[in-house]
């Protein structure tokens, strides 16, 4: 038995095959590139909306990518059908998680307001009267 086989390696990968684990790689390495950039933006940022901007953006893009590679590099319908859910939910709680911490933010005045170029939160700074508070 040969170490390929008993490391459970295909001996007979086709070149196809071996473009797309030369695909995979590559997509792995530039999602972790862009989820480090994230952590790097959201260190280095001055303010609240901008490290909002680097902690959703290149971060959600960089997961995306990394399920696209993982996908790609073991090629089972199981495995996109358990990183199908996992993007999905990704895509739909980093904009709102966002829009809350961005909101609550603004609300604390931790925003510098100058930098600002419309402020639509104008009208609403008071707590409304059915939040309790």
């Amino acid at each position: 038995m040969s170490t390929l086989a008993a490391l459970g390696a295909d001996a007979a990968a086709t070149p196809l095959q071996a473009w797309l684990d030369g695909i995979a790689l590559v997509l792995i390495l530039f999602g972790a590139l862009l989820c480090l950039v994230a952590g790097i933006g959201v260190l280095r940022f001055r303010d609240v909306p901008a490290r909002l901007h680097a902690a959703t953006k290149p971060q959600v893009l960089g997961l995306v990518v990394i399920c696209l590679a993982i996908a790609l590099s073991l090629r089972s319908w199981p495995v996109v059908a358990f990183l199908v859910p996992v993007v999905l939910f990704q895509l739909a709680t980093a904009p709102l998680s966002a829009h809350m911490v961005g909101r609550q933010a603004y609300r604390n005045e931790t925003i510098d307001r100058a930098s600002l170029y419309v402020d639509e939160l104008r009208g609403e700074k008071e707590t409304p009267p059915a939040s309790g508070g």
